[in-house]
C-alpha cells in the first residue's frame, strides 16, 4: 500500500513509502526554478526505482507551503491531478511541521519543548511557526502548533518573542542568525517521507488534511483594474440629443 509524497514549496522533493510508514524510495533536486520540469520525471523515477506501478498508490501527500506562489502551485497542482486521475485520496501537510517534526527528531528534543521554524520568504521577510514537541522520539513526530504560522521580517518575529526560550530551525534562520541564531544539525527544507509520515498520523486519528495553499501573502501579480469610460462632451451631447 504505497503512498507518494512530494513538495515543491523549496526543494523540488518526492518520496515513496509503505503504509507502515518506511521509506521505499526518495529522489531530492536542489532547484528554484524549473519545478514543473523537475517534478514529473521525479515520480516516474521513485516509481519505476520500486518497481511500483501507479494505479497502486492508496493516497499522495502534498506539502501545503508555506511557499511562495509560483513553485507551491507545481506540487499541488500535480497531486491534485494525480489523486483525481488515480481515484485516491490526496492529503495536505504543511512544511512548517514537517521541518519541525524532523528537527524533534535529528536533536533528539525532549517532550515539552519548543521549536521556532523560520523559512525563507524572499522580500527580507521569513514565514515562521511555533510549535511543542508532544512526546520524546520516536514519537517526537507529534507537533503540537503554538503561534503562526505567519509572515514576517526577522527582526519583527523576534521583537514578538516568537523565539524566546524556543529551538530555532529553519534556513530563514541561518538568513538572519542575529535576530534568530539557529541551532546546529537542524533540518532546513521540508522532507517528503516527513510529510508522508505525518499524513499517515494524522489521517489514523480522523483529522482532515486539506490541501489549501499556504501562501501567506497576497500574489505579485493582480488582475488590471477595469478600464475606466471617459465619457467626453460630444459623446455627451449625442446621449441628449
Amino acid at each position: 500500500m504505497p503512498v507518494l509524497a512530494l513538495d515543491t514549496s523549496a526543494a523540488v522533493s518526492v518520496a515513496l513509502i509503505d503504509a507502515e510508514g518506511r521509506t521505499l524510495a526518495t529522489r531530492v533536486v536542489h532547484e528554484e526554478r524549473r519545478h514543473a520540469e523537475q517534478l514529473a520525471p521525479m515520480i516516474a523515477d521513485v516509481l519505476a526505482a520500486t518497481g511500483t506501478d501507479r494505479t497502486a498508490l492508496t493516497g499522495i501527500v502534498v506539502g501545503t507551503g508555506p511557499a511562495p506562489f509560483t513553485g507551491l502551485r507545481v506540487g499541488l497542482v500535480s497531486a491534485r491531478a494525480l489523486g483525481l486521475a488515480l481515484d485516491i485520496p490526496v492529503h495536505g501537510v504543511c512544511g512548517l511541521d514537517a521541518i519541525a517534526a524532523q528537527a524533534a527528531i535529528d536533536l533528539s528534543l525532549a517532550a515539552g519543548t519548543e521549536v521556532l521554524v523560520v523559512t525563507d520568504a524572499r522580500r527580507r521577510e521569513v514565514y515562521w511557526a511555533r510549535y511543542r514537541v508532544a512526546g520524546a522520539a520516536p514519537q517526537s513526530l507529534r507537533v503540537e502548533l503554538v503561534a503562526g504560522p505567519g509572515v514576517a521580517s526577522a527582526a519583527q518575529v523576534a521583537a514578538d518573542g516568537h523565539a524566546d526560550g524556543a529551538i530555532v530551525v529553519g534556513p530563514g534562520a541561518s538568513l538572519y542568525p542575529e535576530q534568530l541564531p539557529p541551532v546546529d544539525g537542524a533540518p532546513t527544507d521540508p522532507d517528503p517521507v516527513v510529510l508522508a509520515r505525518l499524513a499517515l498520523a494524522r489521517v489514523a486519528l480522523g483529522e482532515d488534511l486539506p490541501t489549501e495553499p499556504l501562501y501567506l501573502r497576497r500574489p505579485d501579480v493582480v488582475a488590471p483594474a477595469p478600464r475606466k469610460h471617459v465619457v467626453t462632451p460630444a459623446a455627451r451631447k449625442r446621449a441628449l440629443a
